[in-house]
């Protein structure tokens, strides 16, 4: 089949521009944590200051997101991601002034909080924008295509950032990012969506909230699976990454085997998010959730890094245990969720999932004190094994449907 031949994923052109949109946009998104990270250290900061400024903007991004689910269903989806790409290239440009040495952190830090907002915002209208741009059967191949350019973005971006801040340093970096983000916008304002037609009047705004509460609440699968993710990333995936560079870099001498973990493990997730799409898995659900037990090799190499190498692998047979989320999750949520209601149910996964992570990571140091390094992987990937199994068990999760239409 040719590449925009009739029927193709690519012969949409909405969804092209889209993909055109998040491509440039990831690009200059994970070159900035290098820049940041550079200008605070350059700055005089310390590992600590630097971790408060990033947590801002996750704390922000968790805060906001349920206020940016309900404008995601109320306004055009391509209008709020302007908005939202706009917004982030505005407080990154600035971030060029207010970084510079004899300026306090605390601004860096309320830039960085505001960056959490934008987040928000454009994290649930892309969630929730895909319906509108391709038919249901194109959507596991959609969030697939978008899934491998965010994971190649996370191997090649830190590249980018890197080789920018060797040439004209961190601060300046911020440009780039800057220039990312508002150049993405031209392919959004060029995609026509066709969410119009089924809009409800407008509630008041508090009630369209918890509606979108009630929604993951009265679908027992998608609050099952978002609560699954948001315990496991608290517990297993907050562990490996706050041990992987301390015990990598203390076994080996080095920070290599830490950068190829990370870019094998992504590479794993691309790998396996292909395959997912190619495979015709009858129950989608009880598949995504016995793959993902998979993640349990990385905290287990680390219990036992037995070698460079060993670990490397095992971050890629690791990486493999994500590829069916990013296949199957969001065309689901997209399928069985009505389109008014998708982007809270996305803002929703996304305050979930990301609000508990910074805590799980707060708590490794007091755990690892507490029970040893050893003992708390182990302990963390047992627990992760037996949270996906009891998963298994609630309506509607093997198939990722809601459980009337399993009848």
């Amino acid at each position: 089949m040719k590449l925009f031949e009739a029927g193709s994923l690519w012969s949409y052109k909405g969804y092209r521009l889209f993909w055109f949109n998040t491509t440039i946009f990831v690009l200059g998104a994970s070159a900035f944590p290098i820049a940041l990270a550079v200008t605070v250290l350059d700055a005089g900061g310390s590992a600590t200051t630097l971790g408060l400024i990033l947590g801002a903007r996750v704390l922000s991004g968790v805060v906001f997101a349920p206020f940016a689910g309900v404008w995601a269903d109320r306004l055009p989806r391509r209008k709020v991601m302007i908005t939202a790409d706009l917004f982030r290239a505005f407080i990154v440009f600035g971030m060029v002034f207010i970084s510079a040495p004899q300026l306090p952190h605390v601004l860096l830090a309320l830039a960085v909080f505001l960056m959490g907002i934008g987040d928000a915002f454009g994290a649930a209208s892309a969630g929730a924008i895909l319906p509108s741009l391709l038919p249901e059967d194109k959507l596991p191949a959609g969030n697939v295509a978008r899934g491998i350019v965010v994971r190649t973005s996370t191997i090649v971006g830190p590249g980018i950032g890197g080789l920018s801040v060797f040439l004209i340093g961190g601060r300046f970096t911020f440009l780039f990012t800057a220039f990312a983000f508002a150049a993405g916008t031209y392919f959004l304002s060029k995609i026509k969506e066709d969410i119009n037609s089924d809009k409800k009047p407008r509630e008041p705004f508090m009630v369209e909230m918890r509606e979108g509460m009630r929604t993951v609440l009265d679908i027992p699968w998608i609050g099952a699976m978002i609560a699954m993710a948001s315990i496991q990333l608290m517990v297993v995936i907050a562990a490996e990454e706050v041990l992987l560079p301390v015990i990598t870099r203390r076994e080996f001498g080095s920070n290599s085997t830490f950068a190829l973990s990370a870019a094998a493990f992504s590479l794993g997730g691309i790998i396996s998010a292909i395959a997912s799409v190619k495979l015709k898995v009858k129950h989608q659900g009880r598949f995504s959730v016995l793959v993902w037990i998979l993640l349990i090799i990385a905290p287990l190499s680390l219990a036992f890094p037995i070698s460079q190498s060993f670990v490397v692998i095992a971050y890629l047979l690791a990486g493999l245990s994500v590829g069916p989320w990013e296949a199957f999750w969001n065309a689901a949520v997209q399928r069985e969720v009505p389109r008014e209601l998708q982007g809270r149910v996305f803002s929703i996964d996304q305050m979930g999932t990301a609000g508990l992570m910074p805590l799980g990571m707060a708590l490794v140091g007091p755990a690892v004190n507490l029970f040893g390094e050893k003992p708390l992987l182990i302990g963390a990937s047992i627990f992760h094994v037996i949270i996906c199994l009891v998963v298994l068990l609630v309506p509607g999760v093997k198939d990722m449907k809601m459980p009337q239409k399993e009848r």
